[in-house]
């Protein structure tokens, strides 16, 4: 009895058959794959943003005073101007990888490589904004004190206007001292630097400048924070623990520690994403100059390394949306 075998005709392609959905090559589909996977771990990073959000709004930051910095402009109030411009350079990157893929599409290497050129400065652009803005979150402007509570209190004077603990502070003749393992008690150390003043200093100068207010944490229904009267605020000044300058994993000047949390996690995931497209960016860059993909007769990786690149700009799209304007 003969043993019966069947082979099946293939043309030296992994997806192949006939059989290709909607026409996508099994790479396309594959990064397909990949994009809905991640658009689901962004999803629920941002739903638990906005979870925390919703159940302390009534102590969250507002956007507008945080983000209000632009380059070459100290001291300047310009809320959501730097943000918009970094957005505006990320999705015009988009563009320009959409000019890359229809280049393409035609062929024409040397229009490829120009607007893949053009993609990957983009992209450098908003990482280094993005650097940016960690670095002016992270120092900080202004200046806070924390209660035994918890609470953020920011000091402002009669017009409401924020006050730098710089411009206040009394100046004591006590000396300060970065508590290492072995100047400690029981071998403890600090794990953050000292701030740039001590508590006392804070409390003796806001106590020497009768103008000077507080304001705490909590949100009005105008989107304002609440600002205490002069005796509230001096009452206050009691309860006061340490001195917070900018924003860390552990203390925020700007109002909950939640907010500079899921600010580090979420955008610091995103700008990974961006940092790793730019990689295969300059990757598939160097490919086109060196004719890898006209060798080829095809550009379908520059296709591909686009989709993902969307992929990135609209996440950023909701990023935004999350973090700045809602």
């Amino acid at each position: 009895m003969g043993a019966t075998v069947t082979t099946t005709a293939t043309n030296g392609k992994t997806w192949d058959g006939g059989n290709e959905p909607m026409g996508a090559s099994y790479g396309k589909m594959m990064m397909w794959f990949f994009i809905v996977s991640d658009a689901l771990t962004f999803s629920g990073f941002l739903a638990a943003y906005g979870f925390s959000r919703f159940k302390f709004i009534e102590s969250w930051p507002i956007a507008d005073e945080v983000f209000n910095h632009f380059p070459f402009m100290h001291g300047v109030d310009a809320p959501m101007y730097y943000v918009a411009l970094m957005t505006f350079i990320l999705i015009f990157s988009s563009v320009t990888m959409v000019l890359a893929v229809d280049a393409g599409h035609h062929m024409k290497k040397t229009k490829v490589a120009v607007y893949m050129l053009l993609t990957i400065i983009g992209g450098f652009i908003f990482l280094g904004s993005q650097a940016w803005e960690w670095k002016n979150f992270i120092q900080g402007t202004y200046g806070a004190v924390e209660t035994k509570g918890g609470l953020i209190l920011q000091f402002v004077d009669k017009d409401g206007k924020r006050v730098a603990l710089g411009d206040f502070a009394a100046h004591l003749p006590k000396e300060r001292e970065q508590l290492t393992r072995n100047k400690g008690v029981w071998y403890m150390n600090e794990s953050h630097a000292i701030p740039t003043y001590s508590v006392e200093q804070v409390v003796e100068g806001f106590k020497a400048n009768p103008d000077l207010l507080i304001r705490s944490e909590f949100n009005t229904k105008d989107k304002t924070k609440t600002v205490l009267s002069r005796e509230e605020s001096l009452k206050k000044l009691n309860d006061v623990k340490y001195v917070v300058e900018g924003a860390n994993l552990i203390r925020n000047e700007y109002g909950h520690k939640l907010f500079a949390n899921f600010f580090f996690f979420i955008t610091g995931f995103h700008g990974f994403h961006v940092f790793t497209g730019v990689l295969i960016n300059i990757l598939i860059f160097f490919n086109v100059i060196l004719g890898t993909y006209e060798k080829r007769r095809s550009y379908e990786m520059v296709e591909k390394v686009g989709l993902y690149w969307h992929f990135v700009d609209l996440v950023w799209v909701f990023v935004f949306t999350f973090f700045y304007l809602v």
